[in-house]
C-alpha cells in the first residue's frame, strides 16, 4: 500500500447525492496540485457526475450498481461505508467527506448514526472518543452530544469535564489559541432560571464548571444560549472577533441551528479527538437536486480548505 501520510484523503459520499459532484467543483476551483490529493470513491461515479482537472490519485472502492440520483439504496449505503472504512486504513494527513445519508448506511446493514461514528469505529484507540465541531472562521461550536434523539439526552458532569478538557487541549495545541475561552451554554431555557426551569445547570453543569476551573480551564457558568449566539453571530456578520473561542452547545440543534444561520455553508464539521483530524461540508446529501449539476460546492470547499 502507497503511504498517504502527507496527502488530504477525500470521500466523496453517496453515489446518488450531490457529493461526487460538489467534490469535483471544488478540486477544479481549488487547483490543488494533484501529489497532495488522493480520492476515495470510483471512477465511474466521478465520470458521471463531471470531469476533473487534476489527474488525482483515486483509491477505486466498487460500485457495480447503476448511479441513480436521489435514490437511497443499501448499495450506495454499502458504498459510502466502505470508503469510510478505506480511508481510515490508509492514514492519511487529514480527512475530507462528502455526505452520506444515514438512512442508506442502515438499509446496508451499518447502523450508526453518522460519519463521525464510523471514524471513531475505526480510528480511535486508548479511550479515544471523536468529537464534533463546527467551525466558521473563528466562531466555533462543540456539541456535547450528537445524533440522538431530545428525549434520550444524558448530561454528567464527568461527559462535560472530558469533552471540554478534550476541547481545550485540542484548540491550544492544534490552533494555536493560549488559554481559550469558553461559553457553555446551559440546557434549559434561561440556564434553568436559578433551579424554577430545570435544574440540570445546578446539580451536573456547575460542579463540572468548578473542577475545570480548577485545571487551569477558562469556561462560564452555564449561561442562556439564546443570548449567547446573539452576540456571536452579531460579531461574524460584522467581521469582529466573536467573543469566546469556542461555544458547548447541549445538544445538536442548540448549536448547529445559530452557526449554520449565521455562516450557512461556510460552516464545516470536524472532527477532533482522534488522531486523524476529520472536516466535512455542514449539509447533506441533497438527494433532490442531485444530478441537476446545480450543486453549489462552497460548503466542500470550505472543509478541504480547513485542513489545508
Amino acid at each position: 500500500m502507497n503511504n498517504y501520510f502527507n496527502k488530504i484523503a477525500i470521500t466523496t459520499g453517496d453515489p446518488n447525492g450531490i457529493g461526487p459532484e460538489i467534490t469535483i467543483k471544488a478540486l477544479n476551483r481549488l487547483g490543488i496540485d494533484k501529489d497532495k490529493i488522493v480520492l476515495i470513491s470510483n471512477k465511474k461515479v466521478l465520470d458521471y457526475y463531471g470531469v476533473l482537472h487534476e489527474d488525482y490519485e483515486l483509491v477505486e472502492i466498487p460500485y457495480d450498481c447503476k448511479i441513480t440520483p436521489g435514490l437511497v439504496c443499501k448499495e450506495a449505503g454499502e458504498f459510502s461505508f466502505q470508503s469510510l472504512k478505506k480511508v481510515c486504513e490508509i492514514r492519511p494527513a487529514a480527512i475530507v467527506t462528502a455526505p452520506v445519508a444515514k438512512k442508506a448506511l442502515h438499509l446496508a446493514g451499518h447502523i450508526y448514526n453518522g460519519q463521525t461514528e464510523v471514524l471513531q469505529k475505526f480510528l480511535a484507540h486508548d479511550s479515544q472518543h471523536a468529537e464534533m465541531l463546527f467551525v466558521a472562521k473563528d466562531f466555533r461550536v462543540l456539541l456535547l452530544t450528537r445524533h440522538c434523539a431530545l428525549k434520550d439526552i444524558c448530561l454528567t458532569s464527568d461527559l462535560i469535564i472530558n469533552k471540554v478538557s478534550d476541547l481545550n487541549l485540542f484548540l491550544e495545541s492544534k490552533l494555536n489559541i493560549k488559554r481559550p475561552n469558553l461559553a457553555l451554554c446551559g440546557l434549559n431555557p434561561h440556564a434553568g432560571e436559578d433551579g424554577i426551569l430545570g435544574r440540570e445547570e445546578i446539580d451536573i453543569f456547575r460542579p463540572a464548571v468548578e473542577v475545570l476551573r480548577n485545571r487551569g480551564i477558562s469556561i462560564t457558568d452555564p449561561l442562556p444560549s439564546d443570548t449567547l449566539f446573539v452576540k456571536a453571530g452579531c460579531a461574524y456578520n460584522n467581521n469582529s472577533k466573536v467573543p469566546y473561542d469556542c461555544y458547548i452547545a447541549a445538544y445538536h440543534d442548540q448549536g448547529l441551528i445559530p452557526i449554520k444561520t449565521i455562516a450557512g455553508d461556510k460552516t464545516v464539521n470536524m472532527t477532533i479527538g482522534l488522531d486523524i483530524i476529520r472536516t466535512s461540508p455542514g449539509h447533506g446529501t441533497a438527494f433532490d437536486i442531485a444530478g441537476k449539476n446545480i450543486a453549489d460546492e462552497y460548503g466542500m470547499i470550505s472543509a478541504i480548505e480547513a485542513v489545508i
